[in-house]
C-alpha cells in the first residue's frame, strides 16, 4: 500500500490540502492502492482560485505569441515522456498500454492546435460603416476558468480544455476525478517544467465539495465538464444560476447501424475495437448495434466470435487488448445491469461476468458480454452501462434503424456500416446526433473539429477543441470609434 498523499497546485507550488480526508486511488486491475488523493476543502479552492484571479490580471496582458510558446514546450515535453504518461493511465484507469498512448496523442493534438489561438483570436474589422467611424470585434480572454475532468480518459481530456484556455490568455483550475489523478498531476508538473508563470495553471483534488466550491466562486467565470448525465445536467444547472458559461458533457448510449451490404470482416473488426476498447467506458463506445434485415444473423454470429475471442487482462502486459473497468462498485452495476437484460428477455450469447485473469483476482473484471433479443425500448437498451457489453437489436429498413436512433435521450454519437452512399447520406442527414460514423466506429473528431454531442449527451452551447473552445474561452467586445481629425476629413 502507498502512503503517497498528493498535494494540490497552487500558485506555483506544491501544497498539502488540509480538508481532512484521502480517496484511496486504486490499480483496478489488481487492486492495490497508488496514492491518496485528498479531500480539498471549499476554504482551500477558494484560495486556488483568489490565485488564479490574480494570476489572470498579469496573464491575460501577455502577447498570444509569447503564450503558446509555453505550449510548444509542453508538447515537446509530452512527446519525451509519452510512456511514461501512459504506463501512469494504465496503471490507474485499467486500459491497455496502447489505448494509453493513443489517448495521450489525441491530448497533445489539442496541444499542438491550440498553438494557432493567436490567428484564431483575431477578430474583425469594419472600416467607415458610417462617416469616419470604424467598428472593431476584438476577442478577450473571459478570466478564471476550471475544468473538471472524468475517470476514464485521465490524459486526453484535461487537454481538451487547459492548453486552448491558457491560450487564450486565461487562467485554469483543475479538478481531475479522485480516481485517477496520477496522470493530471504529472501534466502539470511537466507544464511547471516550460517556466508557465506561476498561478496560471492551479490543481486542487477533491469530490463534490470541491465542484461545488468551483461552481460557486465568483471569480470563475467559466466550466468544462466531462461525466454522467445526471452530473454533467447538475453542473450546468448550477453553473447556469450563477451566470457561468459552461460547456458539459454527458452520458451516451451509441448505436452503429449494420446493413447487409456492409463488409463483414471490417465492420466486426471496427465495432469490436469501439464496444470493448477502454473496457466500453468511453463516451463514443458503440454499445448497441442494429442490424437491418439480411445483416442479422452473419453479425450476430461474428460480433459473437470476436467477443468471446478477446483477450483481457493486466494492460501493461503484451498481447493484452482489453483491461479491467474502473472499479468493484461499476463491475457490481455492470453485473446488476445484465441481470436486469435478462430479466427483460434478453439472452447473453457472451458472458463476462465472474471471471478474472490468472494472477488478478482482486482487480475489478467484467469480460466482453453481447446480450441478444434486447426490447427496443426496454430499460437496457436506454442505459448507459458504461462497460464492454454489447446489445443487439434488429429491423428491416435503414428508415426503421434512424427512427430508433432519434427517439432516444442520448444523442453522442451514431454509426453506419455499408457500401452505398444513398443510405450513408440519409443517415448522416437525418440522424440525431452530434458526432457522426460512416464505417468509423469511434467518430472521434480531430483537435481542429469540436467535440459535438446532442440532447442529453451535451450542455451548453460551445463543444470542446477547435473553433468552439476559442469561442467558449473567449469573449467578444465590441468598439465603435470615431477620431474627430478623421471626421474633419471627411467633410
Amino acid at each position: 500500500m502507498s502512503d503517497l498523499t498528493l498535494p494540490n497546485y497552487v500558485d506555483g507550488r506544491w501544497l498539502p490540502a488540509r480538508g481532512g480526508g484521502v480517496t484511496d486511488v486504486v490499480n483496478p486491475a489488481s487492486g492495490a492502492v497508488l496514492a491518496r488523493a485528498p479531500i480539498t476543502s471549499a476554504a482551500e479552492v477558494a484560495t486556488a482560485v483568489d490565485g488564479a484571479a490574480a494570476a489572470f490580471r498579469r496573464w491575460r496582458r501577455v502577447p498570444a505569441t509569447e503564450r503558446v510558446q509555453y505550449l510548444f514546450r509542453y508538447k515537446l515535453l509530452l512527446d519525451e515522456h509519452l510512456d511514461e504518461l501512459a504506463r501512469t493511465i494504465t496503471e490507474e484507469c485499467g486500459k491497455t498500454l496502447a489505448e494509453s498512448v493513443a489517448e495521450l496523442r489525441r491530448g497533445i493534438e489539442n496541444v499542438e492546435t491550440a498553438c494557432g489561438v493567436p490567428m484564431l483570436m483575431q477578430g474583425t474589422t469594419s472600416e467607415d460603416v458610417a462617416a469616419g467611424i470604424d467598428e472593431l470585434m476584438l476577442r478577450q480572454p473571459v478570466g478564471v476558468v476550471a475544468a473538471i475532468t472524468p475517470f476514464n480518459f485521465p490524459g486526453m481530456i484535461p487537454l481538451w480544455f487547459l492548453p486552448w484556455a491558457v491560450a487564450a490568455g486565461n487562467t485554469i483550475v483543475l479538478k481531475p476525478s479522485e480516481r485517477v489523478p496520477l496522470t493530471c498531476q504529472r501534466l502539470v508538473a511537466l507544464l511547471e517544467e516550460t517556466g508557465l508563470p506561476a498561478g496560471v495553471v492551479q490543481l486542487v483534488h477533491g469530490g463534490k465539495e470541491a465542484v461545488d466550491a468551483l461552481l460557486d466562486h465568483p471569480a470563475v467565470r467559466a466550466v468544462s465538464f466531462v461525466g454522467s448525465t445526471p452530473v454533467a445536467r447538475y453542473v450546468y444547472r448550477r453553473a447556469a444560476e450563477q451566470g457561468k458559461r459552461a460547456q458539459c458533457q454527458g452520458g451516451a448510449k451509441n448505436i452503429v447501424v449494420v446493413l447487409p451490404d456492409a463488409d463483414l470482416e471490417m465492420t466486426t473488426r471496427i465495432v469490436a475495437d469501439s464496444a470493448f476498447g477502454c473496457a466500453g467506458q468511453r463516451c463514443l463506445a458503440n454499445s448497441l448495434a442494429v442490424t437491418v434485415g439480411d445483416a442479422r444473423g452473419p453479425f450476430t454470429e461474428a460480433i459473437t466470435e470476436a467477443a468471446a475471442a478477446r483477450r483481457v487482462g493486466y494492460g501493461l502486459d503484451e498481447g493484452v487488448e482489453m483491461g479491467p473497468v474502473i472499479s468493484p462498485a461499476s463491475r457490481d452495476r455492470i453485473h446488476d445491469l445484465i441481470d436486469a437484460a435478462e430479466g427483460e428477455g434478453g439472452r447473453v450469447l457472451v458472458d463476462g461476468r465472474g471471471r478474472a485473469p490468472d494472477g488478478f483476482a482482486n482487480g475489478s473484471w467484467v469480460f466482453p458480454t453481447v446480450l441478444d433479443g434486447l426490447l427496443a425500448r426496454g430499460a437496457t437498451a436506454g442505459t448507459e452501462i458504461f462497460g464492454p457489453v454489447f446489445g443487439l437489436l434488429h429491423v428491416e429498413t435503414v428508415d426503421d434503424a434512424v427512427a430508433l436512433i432519434n427517439e432516444r435521450a442520448y444523442g453522442n454519437m451514431a454509426c453506419l456500416f455499408t457500401r452505398s452512399g444513398a443510405a450513408a447520406r440519409q443517415f448522416r442527414y437525418e440522424v440525431e446526433a452530434g458526432n457522426v460514423g460512416i464505417n468509423i466506429g469511434v467518430a472521434a473528431p480531430m483537435a481542429f473539429f469540436p467535440f459535438s454531442g446532442w440532447k442529453d449527451s451535451f450542455f451548453g452551447d460551445l463543444h470542446a477543441q477547435g473553433p468552439h473552445a476559442v469561442e467558449f474561452y473567449t469573449q467578444t467586445k465590441v468598439v465603435v470609434e470615431r477620431w474627430p481629425d478623421a471626421w474633419s476629413r471627411t467633410f
